[in-house]
This record gives C-alpha cells, sequence and structure tokens, in this order.
C-alpha cells in the first residue's frame, strides 16, 4: 500500500507563513507533534485539525488532501 499524505499542513503554514513552533505554541502542543503532522508520519485527530484550522483562519478541507 502507498503512504500517500493525508494533509496539507506543511503547505498552508507555508502559504499563511507561519511556523511549526508558531503553530505548537498556539496549540500548547510539542513542536514535534506538530512537526509529525507537517510530515504526515502521523495524523492530527479531529479536534486537533478543527483547532488547526481556525488557528490559520482557514476551512478543515483546506488542510485535508482529498483526490
Amino acid at each position: 500500500m502507498e503512504n500517500k499524505d493525508l494533509n496539507r499542513l506543511k503547505v498552508v503554514l507555508a502559504e499563511k507563513k507561519r511556523t511549526n513552533k508558531w503553530l505548537a505554541e498556539k496549540l500548547g502542543k510539542d513542536p514535534a507533534t506538530v512537526s509529525k503532522w507537517c510530515t504526515n508520519s502521523t495524523q492530527p485527530n479531529l479536534e486537533n485539525l478543527m483547532e488547526i484550522a481556525k488557528c490559520l483562519e482557514v476551512d478543515v478541507n483546506e488542510l485535508l488532501r482529498m483526490k
């Protein structure tokens, strides 16, 4: 089974000119956790995904790779 990127968090952070560290501080999460989300090593749960979208002022759908 091919490992596909499931979220666009890294791309959206770059578009918004924000860093992993900034997001980690906003969410009260460990920067390593946010880094894993950005590299698609792990995925944020739905609650975290909604909070990320709120912090970045985007729709949740913009964070998901829907193909």
